[in-house]
């Protein structure tokens, strides 16, 4: 089979595309798509363990730990004890991060909106649940 049959080459293809306009759009902002992606992961008020973050966001620990360490070097994060399990490690976003959360935030939007605008309501919400019937047989043969 030729890979551009395949799902798996338009997915990684795209996500490449994808990743590389984020990072020339944000990288003005000294941000890049990996911090931008954690920083949206991260509840504004709750803030999330650390445990939980890297899963949501599909990155392996090792990944995870190397973007947690440059965000909390930019002042961007906080890393608390969790109140209810000390033994659990909290992170939060401080002001910096929230700032260049919003900054992230209205790029996802822009980019989600322009594609909307360009292949219609009814086309994104078919893609959205061919990705997500793919996730979810990808899950199951688990």
């Amino acid at each position: 089979m030729k890979p551009e049959k395949t799902f798996d080459f338009h997915i990684r293809k795209t996500w490449i595309q994808i990743s590389k306009m984020y990072n020339e759009l944000v990288s003005s902002q000294g941000l890049t798509t990996s911090v931008g992606m954690a920083l949206l992961n991260i509840d504004i008020k709750q803030g999330i363990r650390s445990t939980s973050l890297g899963p949501k966001m599909g990155m392996e620990s090792t990944s995870l730990s190397r973007v947690l360490k440059s965000m909390e070097s930019q002042g961007l994060i906080q890393k608390v004890s969790d109140p209810n399990d000390k033994r659990s490690v909290v992170i939060r976003l401080t002001e910096a991060g929230i700032s260049k959360r919003n900054v992230a935030r209205r790029v996802v939007i822009d980019f989600n909106q322009s594609i909307v605008n360009r292949i219609g309501e009814k086309r994104t919400q078919e893609f959205i649940n061919t990705i997500s019937e793919i996730d979810h047989i990808i899950s199951a043969q688990k």
